[in-house]
């Protein structure tokens, strides 16, 4: 499953790279999963007609495309050369899913304290949902999805949620297949997630937010050395 701008959960709703949006979010997207997967390296030139010819549209929305990645440092506008993929490092994945991580868990100690009764009982029907999914040995990417999102909602802070979107985007969306539910261990992790929220315990919700991740990372870190070596 790939997530639309939002790598990790934050807003709307899990769509392909390739789905909804305007041609400029779907070339973008698809730009910069090639760009973060390493399809586009560093120094790599786009030509505006060739990806326009590729995408069946026009140079407009590809231009637009590319500035947009410009704000995320993929690429630069060179003299006499067009534009040129900048490229990232594995290391500098790793360091965006660092600052994601430490972010979702200040987005969990918020929602501990401002999350409503309403909201509260949605988190607990999800948490639900993927337990049901993972043990009946069904995908839970979609209904863990939705768990992590409500509660990142629930912060209450859009300014917060901005700087997840951004971080998350910097992740390539490909690599979420390294995040399955470990089935016990995240069950029981949710779990304490949801006491926490409800005894609007903000500490704990973030130091479960926390260690929630910390095993993702290591796999990340796995995942990226198939392809790139030891970071």
């Amino acid at each position: 499953m790939a997530i639309e701008n939002d790598f990790w959960p934050v807003a709307g709703v899990p769509q392909p790279i390739s789905g909804n949006g305007t041609t400029r979010d779907r070339l973008a997207r698809e730009l910069r999963e090639s760009i973060l997967t390493g399809r586009l390296r560093s120094e790599a030139r786009i030509d505006l007609d060739a990806v326009a010819a590729e995408y069946n549209t026009s140079r407009t929305p590809v231009r637009e495309a590319c500035l947009e990645l410009t704000h995320d440092g993929l690429v630069q506008i060179a003299p006499r050369r067009g534009i040129v993929v900048v490229g990232v490092t594995p290391d500098t994945i790793l360091e965006n899913f660092s600052l994601m991580a430490a972010l979702l868990g200040v987005a969990a100690e918020w929602a501990a304290e401002r999350i409503t009764p309403d909201e509260l009982n949605r988190v607990r029907e999800l948490k639900v949902e993927v337990a049901v999914s993972a043990r009946a040995g069904d995908d839970a990417a979609v209904p863990n999805w939705l768990f992590h999102r409500e509660v990142n909602k629930a912060c209450k802070s859009q300014r917060l949620l901005a700087m997840l979107g951004m971080a998350g985007r910097m992740i390539p969306h490909s690599l979420l297949g390294v995040f399955p539910e470990r089935t016990s261990t995240s069950l029981d992790e949710h779990d304490q997630l949801v006491r926490a929220l409800s005894r609007r315990d903000g500490a704990a919700a973030r130091e479960v937010t926390e260690n929630h991740l910390k095993e993702a990372a290591a796999r990340l870190r796995n995942e990226l050395e198939k392809t790139t070596g030891p970071t």
